[in-house]
């Protein structure tokens, strides 16, 4: 008994010849293959189009911006009205499939219904003739061409698409689907997530570049906790403030404002709680050649107070809406605790701000790689970033002090002798020198580090 391969099956043979033999029967056919080709070429036209319109760099635009020519005037119209264009492409594109995938499907459909396929096969067959079509001729290929030479393709198609724009029924379409878009866009906006301070700083932290300088990172970061940064941490205490009594002489006056070299001061009665005023320096001006004596009382300006705990983020805002520079700090119980300048705010922000006639101090001493030694006025801010430490390895609350001297007070609970020292975490804080008022200099040392050693 033989055998054969399917290949020796007449069948076989039959199904394969009708198949390669199938083809147009009339001129419609070939009216309906020119007409497909054509709707084929729109496609990757307009496909093209929203890939060279939303790629043209700054520079492109520009050149069309410069350029007198009607082509770039088009296209620059469309450019005004983003939303207007991506739906007007899109629609369009859509129509244009649509009657792609029925053309095509009702001619390979009469091409292969005399080649005795199945039905299952025929759609199979259709189905990836026409996606494969669609993808490569009326999406790859003409995006990928388009967005290598954007410019040149947006002005080709300006014209066309401006004139798509404003015809019935894309325009009507268009019009509702951008009416839409905005209702579903205020919607959203409503309902947008707030980000919390630590996730904003998490994320930066997750985003710096190796090309991102330290300076650069340093005001983002600043940005970042602008707005939960209190007055208390930034303002000058009221030691370390040069103010003025209002029982002070003209020349007595100018001699502490030689000294100090501030351009503002604020003006006591009999205590510094008991501000009156603030001078500006520049309004004695007009009297520095006067021989008589000067009521400068009279030249004060209205004190402008705030509490400690205020946002810095709210104080800018005081700051720009009654146009002052300076504001007097006071605390819970109505004493001056220090003051707070403009200068002081944007610090936060851009770091340290210096002129020619600023002294740079020395803030610490460096013993060892370990050891350090700082002033009992030194900010725990400034602390720790010369320790290279967080405000976490301390393992204390350190909200209600501000300075190093405060916080050994606050943890020993009184003010130290000198040579006394006490134990945060893992840093141990030696008194230097102190007196009855106030902790003057502490020496710092990093537990781990002189443990190694």
């Amino acid at each position: 008994m033989l055998s054969h391969t399917p290949m020796d099956d007449p069948s076989s043979f039959e199904t394969l010849d009708n198949i390669m033999t199938a083809g147009f029967g009339s001129a419609g056919d070939y009216i309906s293959l020119v007409i497909l080709l054509s709707l084929i070429t729109i496609s990757a036209l307009v496909s093209g189009s929203e890939a060279a319109f939303f790629s043209l760099s700054p520079t492109d635009k520009e050149v069309l911006r410069n350029d007198p020519s009607k082509k770039s005037d088009f296209v620059n119209k469309l450019l005004d009205k983003p939303q207007e264009l991506l739906a007007t492409i899109l629609i369009t594109n859509n129509f244009v499939n649509v009657a792609i995938v029925i053309l095509s499907s009702s001619i390979m459909h009469g091409v292969l219904e005399s080649s005795g396929l199945s039905t299952t096969a025929v759609f199979l067959l259709e189905f990836v003739v026409i996606t494969l079509t669609l993808l490569l001729l009326g999406e790859v290929v003409p995006k990928i061409y388009a967005n290598k030479r954007s410019l040149a393709f947006a002005q080709m198609m300006g014209r066309s698409l401006y004139y798509a724009n404003n015809v019935p029924p894309i325009s009507w379409i268009r019009s509702g689907l951008v009416s839409g878009t905005g209702f579903i866009h205020k919607r959203m906006r409503r309902g947008k997530v707030n980000l919390s301070t630590d996730e904003l700083e998490h994320a930066l932290a997750l985003t710096k570049e190796d090309h991102t300088t330290d300076n650069d990172h340093k005001i983002l970061e600043g940005i970042v906790k602008f707005g939960t940064t209190e007055v208390r941490q930034i303002m000058r205490p009221r030691l370390d403030v040069h103010a003025l009594e209002s029982s002070h002489t003209y020349n007595e006056v100018i001699e502490i404002i030689l000294d100090c070299g501030h351009s503002r001061l604020p003006v006591y009665e009999d205590s510094f709680d008991n501000i009156v005023g603030v001078l500006f320096i520049k309004d004695l001006l007009p009297f520095l050649n006067s021989k008589e004596q000067v009521d400068w009382t009279s030249l004060m300006r209205k004190p402008f107070f705030v509490t400690e705990n205020r946002k810095i983020d709210d104080l800018l805002k005081d700051f720009q809406e009654k146009k002052v520079h300076i504001a007097l700090v006071v605390d819970e119980y109505g004493g001056t605790s220090g003051i707070v300048t403009l200068e002081d705010v944007l610090e936060e922000i851009v770091g340290d701000i210096t002129d020619e006639f600023d002294e740079d101090e020395l803030a610490y001493t460096k013993i060892d790689d370990a050891t350090y030694l700082f002033e009992g006025k030194t900010a725990l801010v400034d602390f720790y970033k010369v320790m290279e430490i967080q405000e976490d390895d301390l393992e204390i609350d350190t909200q209600s002090t501000e300075t190093i001297g405060g916080l050994v007070v606050e943890v020993a609970g009184r003010i130290l002798r000198n040579n006394e020292h006490v134990t945060i975490g893992r840093v141990k804080l030696i008194v230097e020198s102190s007196d009855k008022k106030r902790i003057k200099m502490v020496k710092a040392i990093k537990l781990e580090q002189e443990e190694e050693s």
